[in-house]
């Protein structure tokens, strides 16, 4: 009987630890919670945005921030961006199907927040 070497498949998904710093995942978890990143994520949950709707729609943010934020989402798969050949170009913003697993528990969390502090005296 010839003996052989047992193969055994590598493992297809990678291992990631958030708690290292080279750590791929740990990029984008520093994106989704950024300041405005997760306010980002939030707001399209509700439906595909213009840029300058996104910045009506998020209070506070910078034209720069909103830029940098989105560049970074659209980098990491979350957002996709779309330019219509207008003049000036029009940019809509939307959710990719990760963006949107990853925006429903943040919306989640977003609203028992709200639903807390519009409840006081409950403790």
């Amino acid at each position: 009987m010839a003996g052989g070497a047992q193969l055994t498949p590598p493992d297809v998904r990678a291992r990631y630890d958030v708690f290292h710093t080279d750590c791929p995942a740990r990029d984008v978890v520093d994106h989704v919670t950024s300041r405005w990143g997760i306010w980002v994520l939030i707001c399209l949950q509700r439906g595909d945005l213009r840029f300058f709707e996104l910045r009506e729609s998020i209070q506070g943010v910078s034209e720069k921030m909103l830029s940098q934020s989105l560049r970074a989402l659209v980098q990491d798969g979350l957002v996709w961006r779309r330019v219509e050949p207008t003049t000036p170009p029009q940019v809509t913003y939307g959710l990719t199907e990760f963006g949107k697993e990853l925006g429903e528990p943040l919306e989640e969390l977003f609203g028992r927040i709200t639903r807390r502090l519009s409840a006081p005296g409950e403790e």
